[in-house]
């Protein structure tokens, strides 16, 4: 079992505390879904357990070692990673960009193994993407672009997925095909941290909401137990109810305070 785990991070740039002791752990068989407003620090939570940005305090171990010391390929193994900002460096094909995620397998570009070609398919079809697979990715909407790097994550095959706003920019159906999706990689064993800020939806498909604001990790627990009117006060600024249905919650923002 790959745990994630990070014990009192602190994350300070240019003297600006944007993480502060920041714990959780990450395992699979756990959709954590993280909340809070523009600015709260969660990118830079995210980045920090991946090791891609420096920490001033505390530890983060992916699988028992220091992130910090494993190398990208090591780390690709255990966690794929769908960052909010997505540079494509050329025009490749969607089904090039998404064998990308198949390169810390040992995957050579244009020259798939049988393993390695499956994952790519089944990838494709999960997110919608067959009839796409031969179109340069510069002449797709950004809706299915964003499509096209999540079916990359998904092709890693890794034991844990970490996605910053997995659903933006994508329609409604689209952004419940990859709930969905996330729900059925927790399912089958991967675990998942993934920011939203579609609130409704992620205490549907969330096992735990971590709540974030000003940097520090205030409320972490599951949907019934943390998301509530005061909290949605408190970390957006916004006036709202909360009404459970059936076991779902629904929220309803009536304005900001």
């Amino acid at each position: 079992m790959v745990d994630l785990k990070a014990d009192n991070v602190s994350v300070t740039v240019d003297g600006i505390e944007l993480v502060s002791n920041a714990s959780l752990t990450i395992r699979p068989g756990e959709l954590v879904a993280i909340l809070g407003a523009n600015g709260a620090g969660k990118t830079t939570l995210l980045r920090a357990l991946l090791g891609l940005q420096k920490t001033s305090s505390g530890s983060v171990t992916l699988g028992g070692s220091d992130v910090s010391r494993l190398t990208s390929v090591e780390r690709a193994r255990h966690v794929a990673y769908l960052p909010q900002r997505r540079p494509i460096a050329w025009p490749n094909i969607v089904r090039d960009v998404v064998a990308l995620g198949r390169f810390a397998h040992g995957a050579a570009l244009g020259n798939l193994g049988a393993e390695d070609a499956a994952a790519v398919a089944m990838a494709l079809s999960s997110c919608d993407l067959l009839h796409l697979a031969e179109r340069r990715i510069d002449n797709l909407s950004g809706g299915e672009l964003a499509r096209v790097h999540f079916a990359r994550a998904l092709a890693a095959h890794s034991p844990l997925l970490i996605a910053d706003e997995p659903v933006a920019e994508l329609d409604p159906r689209h952004q419940f095909n990859v709930a969905d999706l996330i729900g059925s990689y927790v399912r089958e064993g991967g675990g998942a941290l993934v920011v939203l800020h579609e609130i409704t939806l992620a205490a549907r498909i969330a096992n735990r909401l971590v709540w974030m604001t000003d940097g520090r990790i205030v409320a972490d627990g599951t949907p019934l137990e943390t998301l509530t009117e005061k909290r949605l006060e408190e970390v957006y600024g916004v006036r709202a109810r909360v009404q459970s249905k059936e076991n779902d919650l629904d929220v309803r923002i009536d304005g900001a305070l």
